[in-house]
């Protein structure tokens, strides 16, 4: 079900003016409008969802093997050494639809590392995290 207010959707309806690079029954990919560089590849699922955690789990598969042919097939198409694959859940998700951006990458290209601050973490703090989430994960878990 898509939403008459989403862009993405408008894009997947062809109902909005989009470069496609790739379409099928599961996506549809196209070039970012304001591109980090040329390329930009934004990969969006048909069905109307906001973040990967409401992406049903047999679409998880089926979406991710589109992305990931997509940045394979990048280098070799656009001269490129490799590529930067990133997803927002939320905060930095310009639009509320879920994407994921594939981007054409060359070392020296200027684009530095991830786009925010780094931290660290105090002694023995890493290892509370860890055990914290792991917890939470392993209870969480499910197959499906």
């Amino acid at each position: 079900m898509s939403s008459n207010a989403c862009v993405f959707c408008g894009v997947v309806e062809r109902v909005e003016p989009a470069d496609v690079v790739f379409a099928d029954d599961h996506v549809v990919a196209f070039l970012d409008r304001r591109p980090l560089f040329h390329g930009h590849t934004l990969v969006v699922p048909r069905r109307h969802v906001v973040t990967l955690a409401d992406l049903h789990a047999d679409e998880v598969g089926p979406f991710f093997q589109r992305v990931r042919h997509i940045s394979a097939e990048m280098p070799a198409e656009l001269g490129c050494s490799g590529t930067f694959v990133a997803n927002n859940n939320i905060v930095s998700q310009s639009v509320a639809h879920l994407h994921v951006h594939v981007v054409p990458r060359t070392k020296g290209d200027g684009l530095r590392g991830f786009f925010w601050p780094r931290t660290t973490y105090e002694e023995g703090q890493a290892a509370e995290f860890a055990a914290r989430m792991r917890a939470a994960f392993e209870a969480s878990w499910h197959e499906g």
